[in-house]
């Protein structure tokens, strides 16, 4: 984790150089940014592991640059932590909907902040740079979910034909934990055991969120799962067999 990659991106200018010198204080390599368009030439410049980011931004805000980085940048496995007021829980839904790994709400603490980026990129660093469709790696474990297929060493999903889907390293968390207990019920206090550590501090339903958007990668029919079953007044439950 040394020297590890990290923008922050915060319109407040005392925020960014606070972080900055902080960040840097603790060995990581940190460039600023004063907003999305900002960000984007500095990782054109240069690559990064981890973006702290501001939600409440002028002109193009947080939410936005997040999904550019999820989505047309490619960059499924980049960390992405979030800076949200304290009162704006429909932002941190949001977020966590378009693939932050985590969210830390302001005022925070500086320590607080650095223990959040260290476990998410302890999770993004866990993954290797490249990596063989799950069919091409005879001996790695593989589970199917569905007509997808996750490779635990890879830490890859795949669809039928050999096509990487992009997960963020939390979702792979997830997927791992189901993937260890399958056709078993599980709560969500103990998926958040199970995929995040006990990293997350409690918050409404931050675990169906995550579940929402895997069903859209791994289920033919989101709105009717058959791979990750609800069971209603107990957790989720990955059916082994579903979907297949």
């Amino acid at each position: 984790m040394a020297e590890a990659r990290i923008i922050v991106v915060d319109d407040e200018a005392g925020i960014r150089e606070m972080l900055a010198e902080y960040l840097s204080g603790h060995g990581f390599a940190v460039r600023a940014a004063d907003g999305a368009a900002q960000c984007r030439r500095l990782l054109a410049e240069a690559a990064a592991d981890l973006v702290v980011l501001d939600i409440n931004m002028p002109g193009e805000d947080g939410l936005s640059l997040a999904r550019w980085l999820r989505g047309e940048a490619g960059l499924a496995g980049i960390g992405i932590v979030m800076l949200t007021a304290e009162s704006d829980v429909v932002d941190r839904v949001v977020g966590l909907e378009v693939g932050a790994d985590d969210y830390v709400t302001k005022p925070f603490d500086l320590r607080e902040l650095r223990a959040r980026i260290r476990t998410v990129l302890r999770r993004v660093q866990a993954a290797p740079v490249e990596a063989a469709p799950a069919a091409q790696l005879p001996g790695e474990e593989v589970v199917r979910f569905g007509q997808r297929q996750l490779n635990l060493a890879s830490r890859k999903l795949y669809d039928r034909d050999g096509k990487e889907i992009p997960l963020t390293a939390m979702e792979f968390d997830l997927l791992q934990a189901f993937a260890r207990h399958p056709d078993r019920v599980l709560s969500r206090d103990q998926l958040l055991d199970l995929a995040h550590h006990g990293q997350w501090e409690p918050f409404d339903r931050s675990i169906d969120i995550r579940i929402a958007r895997l069903r859209r990668k791994i289920e033919a029919d989101p709105a009717h799962p058959a791979v990750l079953k609800t069971v209603h007044g107990a957790g989720y439950l990955f059916d082994s067999q579903g979907g297949r």
